[in-house]
């Protein structure tokens, strides 16, 4: 059996394409629709109320381009709407906050683990509660970092300035001796080089990208949904589209993703 169509994909703006780019190495054949929000971005300093509406409106979109399953590839929407979505929608609908949940339960040592986060996944306690439900003796910190996607959407991914803010952010984690950070926001892995600078050797940073990449694979293959190729090269298309500024998501995108990204689609769903 052979499901041929797309992998539904959303983000508050371009950060789930890191999401986007694991899904795509590890299922090569699968279609992918990926929907930046980037009229509204970000979703961190907003109500969960508001952020829950945002989720609806794309995964309604989504479903209506006929998806076969939608991936939350953004943490503050997860953490926000995962729950009612699923509730919503008879589409198969997964987060990114628990695989990276897993993940970090698996890779630390010490039983210390800090989260980098968007204001409303750290005030939602979203990780705390999907580690605890694996160990409930890890130590949790997490700390919200609003000026991260600010930062990243503008292509500002290393440096001084974002050093300089990054510090900021980890001082109280390393104050903490964690051994294991949870990258909390998809935006993240692309400020990981400075990060690891500062953070040191010692501490292991988790991304939930991959983790998320593989339970799709596993759902999928579960549900019978995979897309089976015609030949190996019959591999799955990507197709972008956003809510504003599409030359700006292309000029953007493309460069988190190191691949051209020739057309963007600009679709309303407010």
């Amino acid at each position: 059996m052979s499901d041929p169509r797309p992998i539904g994909v959303f983000d508050s703006g371009v950060g789930g394409l890191t999401v986007l780019a694991e899904i795509r190495d590890r299922l090569p054949y699968e279609h992918t629709l990926y929907f930046g929000d980037t009229a509204r971005v970000p979703y961190g300093p907003r109500d969960p109320a508001e952020v829950r509406w945002f989720a609806f409106e794309i995964v309604r979109y989504l479903v209506e381009q006929d998806v076969k399953m939608v991936v939350i590839a953004c943490n503050t929407a997860a953490a926000a709407a995962l729950r009612t979505l699923q509730r919503s929608f008879e589409v198969p609908i997964i987060g990114v906050v628990e695989p990276g949940a897993r993940a970090a339960v698996e890779e630390t040592r010490n039983r210390r683990v800090g989260v980098l986060a968007t204001q409303l996944t750290a005030r939602s306690a979203a990780y705390r509660r999907a580690v605890h439900s694996l160990d409930a003796g890890i130590e949790v910190y997490e700390q919200a970092c609003p000026e991260f996607v600010p930062l990243i959407e503008k292509g500002i991914v290393d440096g001084p300035e974002l050093e300089s803010v990054a510090a900021g952010y980890l001082e109280p984690l390393m104050r903490r001796r964690v051994d294991a950070v949870v990258l909390g926001c998809t935006h993240y892995p692309l400020i990981s080089a400075p990060i690891n600078r500062i953070l040191g050797p010692e501490v292991r940073l988790i991304s939930s990208a991959g983790q998320t990449a593989l339970e799709v694979g596993r759902m999928l293959s579960r549900r019978g949904n995979l897309r089976r190729p015609l030949n190996v090269e019959d591999e799955g298309n990507a197709t972008y589209v956003c809510s504003a500024d599409p030359e700006e998501f292309a000029t953007l995108g493309s460069r988190f993703l190191d691949e051209e990204i020739v057309a963007v689609t600009p679709a309303a769903v407010i």
